[in-house]
C-alpha cells in the first residue's frame, strides 16, 4: 500500500486517483501507522514552506519521514513536497525545512513572470528506474513561485529553463522528487507515477 500523507495541505485526491486509475492502491492518510507501514510514502502539497513545515511537525510526521527515507524505503515528493525535503526556504526564512537533502529554496528572479505556472520541458540528467520510458524534453504541468537549488549537483535528476535553469527533480536512492505535477502531467507524470508504484513493489 502506498500512503498519501495528509497534513492539511493541497488537494492529496488527485494523486490517489491517478495511482487508482493506473491499478495501484493508494490511500490518503494522517495516520502514523499507515506511513509506518507503507510501502511507498507520497508527500504532495501545495501552498506555502512555512505553513506545511509547521502541520508537518504538529501532525507528528516529520521523525516519521525522516525515518521512513533513512530505512531507504521509496519516497516520492510533489510541488511543495519536494521542496520541504531541503533545508531553507526564502519564502519562510527562519523555518527550518526536513532537511534531507542538502540546498535551499529561493525565489524565481524578478525578469520572470511568477508563478511559473503551465507546461514546460524537463530534461533529463541522468537515467533512474522513476523515469523509465520518459523521453527527453518531455513536458510537465508546473505551478511555483520558488525552486530548489541543490548543494549536490549529483542529486539532480531533471532540468527546466525558466529564465534561468533550475533542478525540476532529484533523486537519491529510493527517494525522488519532482517540482512539477506528475498527476496533472498527462501520460509522462503517469509514467512516473506507475514507476514509482512499482519502485514500491
Amino acid at each position: 500500500m502506498i500512503t498519501i500523507v495528509d497534513y492539511g495541505m493541497g488537494n492529496l485526491r488527485s494523486v490517489e486517483k491517478a495511482f487508482a486509475y493506473l491499478g495501484y492502491r493508494a490511500r490518503v492518510s494522517n495516520d502514523p501507522e499507515s506511513i509506518e507501514k507503507a510501502a511507498g510514502i507520497v508527500l504532495p502539497g501545495v501552498g506555502a514552506f512555512g505553513d506545511a513545515m509547521q502541520e508537518l511537525e504538529g501532525g507528528g510526521f516529520v521523525e516519521l519521514l525522516r525515518g521512513a527515507i533513512g530505512e531507504g524505503r521509496p519516497f516520492l515528493g510533489i510541488c511543495l513536497g519536494y521542496q520541504l525535503l531541503f533545508e531553507e526556504s526564502e519564502e519562510s526564512p527562519g523555518v527550518r525545512g526536513l532537511h534531507i537533502l542538502p540546498g535551499r529554496v529561493v525565489r524565481f528572479p524578478g525578469n520572470e513572470k511568477v508563478p511559473h505556472m503551465g507546461w514546460n520541458d524537463v530534461r533529463l540528467q541522468r537515467r533512474h528506474e522513476v523515469l523509465e520510458g520518459v523521453e527527453e524534453s518531455s513536458f510537465f504541468y508546473f505551478v511555483h513561485s520558488y525552486y530548489v537549488v541543490p548543494h549536490d549537483s549529483d542529486d539532480s535528476l531533471t532540468v527546466t529553463e525558466y529564465g534561468i535553469d533550475f533542478a525540476s527533480g532529484v533523486a537519491r536512492d529510493r527517494l525522488v522528487a519532482f517540482q512539477f505535477h506528475p498527476e496533472k502531467s498527462s501520460a509522462s507524470g503517469l509514467r512516473i507515477l506507475e514507476n514509482f508504484a512499482r519502485m514500491c513493489v
